[in-house]
């Protein structure tokens, strides 16, 4: 399995499907879903499976529960410029040459997506907090019930298990 990691924290894996856009470096698109948190499997406890849901039961997303993602406080505009640029600041010494190029030609655009969107958008960090690392992005599209996330895929580095 594939695992992808900003500053020690996991953001995603290979177990949830992504789209990219633009290329590998720049955006994935990954749908999340809301599951129920039971807390445990009652098959592999020896109860009976109960196919019904409980409303005291608590609904997660899954990919913000598989992966401890934390909640950040939403931004406006000029704190969300503020942030990109101190990411990119922070993210071009560490690619490699050809990298830097592909990501200077495409991210001034994937922040302006970001921007139109930022009103929709909610902002989550890795486990440890880290507000230097990448962030994850997620809205709901039109009518879904499930949320669509957004991650500037470049900032991660890819770990095989």
């Amino acid at each position: 399995m594939i695992i992808y990691m900003a500053l020690g924290d996991e953001l995603h894996s290979g177990s949830f499907p992504f789209k990219e856009i633009k290329n590998r470096l720049i955006t994935w698109v990954v749908k999340g879903a809301i599951d129920a948190d039971i807390g445990a499997n009652p098959s592999d406890e020896g109860g009976e499976e109960d196919e019904s849901v409980d409303d005291s039961v608590v609904k997660v997303i899954d990919i913000v529960d598989t992966f401890r993602l934390q909640g950040q406080t939403s931004f406006n505009k000029k704190q969300f410029v503020t942030y990109m640029k101190h990411y990119i600041k922070l993210l071009m010494p560490k690619l490699e040459a050809e990298k830097q190029e592909l990501f200077k030609k495409h991210i001034e655009q994937a922040t302006k997506i970001l921007l139109s969107m930022l009103s929709d958008l909610q902002f989550f960090v890795g486990e440890s907090l880290h507000d230097n690392g990448s962030m994850v992005f997620a809205y709901y599209k039109e009518g879904a019930t499930d949320p669509t996330f957004l991650y500037l895929a470049v900032g991660l580095k890819e770990v095989k298990c």
